[in-house]
């Protein structure tokens, strides 16, 4: 999810109506596919638990899911540790609708706002240094170059200082069919937009933005090429 339409304001000033954005599942009348078909073509659920167990939420802790969907990892996160306080943003209305959907089905009580993960909204919850951890799947492929720079920049900002980022996104291929799969993706998302995730440039990108001890921790193979996990962390001061 990489852009929205909707009527809040940007930190850069930019309403909403003004930008575009892919849905989840590339077309809107197909939203409500993309859990199926995430659970069924990626393991969700495998790879989304691991990268819980990163993450490894404790009580009383905040915790940002940047581009969050349809709220699958934060309910997950959530479960994991009942006492953090888990926060959704994500640009689009029509995820964020199914989000708090799935969290009222479940009985979960979480925080969602409408925003874009390079230009978050003015908010007394998304307060410059007020999460512990930031964590976002699936969403920096969809962005542009400058957008992508701008993602972690916006995250620096808004982790406290010792807090972690925690990126699970497609990363460079393993092998030349990991390579040859990802191609659809990049038809469909952009060659521009991709082009720093096959090439393996999400830690450098961090570590531009301020982030120290980036680099890859897991990979895992899909059917539409390698997701890589990247870890970075804010300087303690």
């Amino acid at each position: 999810m990489q852009l929205t339409e909707g009527s809040e304001p940007t930190r850069t000033g930019v309403t909403s109506t003004t930008r575009r954005y892919v849905p989840a599942a590339g077309l809107r009348a197909l939203t409500r596919l993309y859990d199926p078909a995430l659970a069924l073509l990626y393991r969700e659920q495998t790879w989304k638990h691991r990268l819980v167990e990163q993450v490894a939420p404790l009580v009383g802790q905040r915790i940002l899911d940047l581009g969050c969907g349809t709220g699958t990892l934060m309910l997950m996160l959530q479960q994991a540790c009942p006492k953090a306080g888990i926060v959704g943003l994500d640009p689009d209305p029509q995820v964020l609708a199914l989000a708090r959907e799935k969290s009222e089905t479940a009985g979960i009580t979480m925080t969602f706002v409408q925003g874009f993960a390079d230009a978050p909204p003015e908010s007394e919850i998304l307060q410059s240094g007020s999460f512990d951890a930031i964590v976002s799947s699936l969403v920096f492929h969809h962005l542009s170059p400058a957008q992508k720079t701008a993602a972690f920049v916006e995250a620096h900002r808004l982790l406290r200082h010792g807090g972690a980022m925690h990126v699970a996104d497609w990363g460079s291929p393993q092998n030349r069919l990991m390579r040859l799969l990802f191609y659809p993706v990049q038809v469909l998302d952009g060659f521009g937009n991709t082009a720093d995730n096959i090439q393996g440039r999400l830690p450098l990108l961090m570590r531009n933005a301020g982030f120290r001890d980036t680099a890859e921790t897991f990979r895992f193979s899909t059917v539409s090429g390698t997701l890589a996990f990247v870890r970075g962390q804010k300087p303690t001061q």
